[in-house]
């Protein structure tokens, strides 16, 4: 028995804008969409199983996804009566989460706890700014909230990363590690987290109920300049693959579940996918559920493909960003143009669908560069090699090593985090203006309406999944019209 039962709260307080719903929760690139879509927080949920598996009373209060009203998200935190409030905050929200913060503070004894990219990189800055009482940096937050509960507030018991208030001093035990063994997590409890918030309103299913895992932490690339999940996990790390295949069962025997998508930056190549594909196929899983999944081109042959498609992988996500070589060599992609076309293709011809992510808005690229990569992703689209495609502004986060280039060069409109939100440039771009950038994206997702691209989406179109799947896509496109608006 516990000396002392604690009552944590993993809660993400309701954030009203006219700027559209946020797009938060384990979230890469933060987004204002016009049409809601949630993500299914894993780590967070995982942060919530071993709380609750250590014999402690744990709310998971999303208040975003449950589309609550800030009055019951409050009435409900309230009636919780928490012991910690753990926050998962990014760049554009996280002057937000700092007056929520102090607002909660002021009426409640509870210790508040940050984690995520920007607290990684900047934790002086949000312990200067609000009365957080905690800071969990790096990826592996769920381990380190474990550890600062069982602690019961004996600093000297702290693991590294951790940083806290001593009276009236800020002290850290130091940069964090990512040493924990992830085969030694337990599997997420879904109904503890309400895995059916999350289970429709999300573009990349195709079949629902469907719902997201993790197979490794995070990119074995974890090279890419912009990429601020590079902050939280600078190494890579890789669940168990059977261990992988145990849970994917157990989800679509006791939920239901239709559609999977592991959210590992790049899913596990090698022997490692090769066992996972065939123990997909020996259990004959790949007959029940699809699985999708981050991948980075010219890693995989045509026959891996083929092999994950027989598995019953459905779709491959990519990330391009830009069609002039130039840019990805400054970006440390270790991608050459050729290689996207001819992964594309392959991914294809395997029948796999293939999304690709698009950045606009580098400081360096003038006309002719964003021209190309507009009619790069147009032609993909066109040709069939690409089913789906999103595109981002360009946002150099704190942390990443984008950031450092641009704030050392003066390339950066403004240091204020609001900002930081894709619905502005905040990359100074001399050699085109905002509306220009802005057009361009708009002219990529008219890309859907080609006859080519159409006359690809009918003829792949076999079943009422596929009929409500492309529904939502043409919602989905006018909304992303409407993000971009010039």
């Amino acid at each position: 028995m516990l000396e002392c039962s604690m009552r944590v709260a993993i809660a993400y307080p309701p954030m009203k804008s006219g700027k559209g719903v946020a797009l938060l929760t384990q979230n890469r690139q933060f987004q204002w969409f016009s049409r809601p879509t949630y993500i299914f927080p894993v780590v967070p949920a995982t942060a919530a199983t071993m709380i609750k598996e250590m014999g402690h009373e744990v709310l998971f209060l999303d208040g975003i996804a449950a589309e609550l009203s800030e009055a019951e998200f409050d009435r409900r935190l309230k009636a919780f009566k928490p012991d910690y409030v753990v926050l998962e905050t990014k760049t554009p929200v996280v002057k937000r989460h700092w007056r929520w913060i102090n607002a909660f503070k002021r009426n409640s004894p509870a210790k508040t706890v940050l984690v995520g990219d920007h607290v990684t990189a900047m934790p002086e800055e949000s312990m200067a700014e609000c009365m957080v009482d905690f800071i969990l940096t790096g990826g592996d937050w769920d381990f380190l909230l474990k550890n600062l509960v069982a602690s019961a507030g004996d600093a000297s018991k702290y693991e590294s990363g951790i940083w806290y208030r001593d009276g009236g001093e800020v002290k850290t035990t130091g940069r964090f590690r990512l040493d924990h063994d992830l085969n030694s997590a337990p599997w997420i409890d879904r109904d503890l987290v309400h895995w059916e918030l999350y289970a429709k309103k999300n573009g990349n299913f195709r079949r629902t109920p469907g719902t997201y895992i993790m197979s490794g932490r995070d990119c074995w690339h974890a090279k890419c300049t912009f990429c601020s999940w590079t902050t939280l996990y600078p190494t890579y790390r890789t669940r168990d693959a059977i261990n992988v295949v145990d849970e994917i069962e157990m989800l679509v025997e006791k939920y239901g579940v239709k559609e999977l998508m592991d959210d590992s930056g790049s899913l596990p190549v090698g022997r490692w996918l090769e066992t996972f594909c065939n123990e997909l196929i020996r259990r004959g899983l790949n007959r029940k559920v699809r699985i999708d999944c981050n991948m980075r081109f010219g890693r995989l042959t045509l026959d891996d493909y083929r092999l994950m498609r027989k598995a019953g992988f459905r779709l491959v996500l990519f990330g391009v960003e830009s069609a002039n070589q130039t840019t990805l060599d400054r970006f440390v992609k270790a991608l050459k143009v050729e290689d996207v076309e001819k992964g594309c293709e392959w991914a294809h011809k395997a029948g796999l669908d293939v999304h690709l992510t698009f950045m606009f808005g580098h400081a360096w690229e003038g006309p002719e560069e964003i021209a190309n990569t507009v009619k790069f992703a147009r032609r993909l689209l066109a040709s069939g090699w690409a089913s789906t495609l999103q595109c981002t502004l360009t946002v150099p986060y704190p942390g990443t090593p984008l950031f450092k280039e641009l704030f050392e060069n003066d390339a950066l409109h403004t240091l204020d985090w609001d900002e930081y939100d894709m619905r502005r440039a905040v990359t100074k771009t001399p050699l085109v203006s905002e509306a220009e950038i802005k057009r361009a994206v708009q002219e990529v997702y008219r890309g859907f309406l080609q006859p080519r691209a159409l006359l690809h989406r009918l003829t792949s179109t076999r079943t009422l999944f596929d009929f409500g799947f492309y529904y939502r896509g043409i919602r989905s496109l006018v909304g992303h019209l409407l993000d971009f608006k010039a």
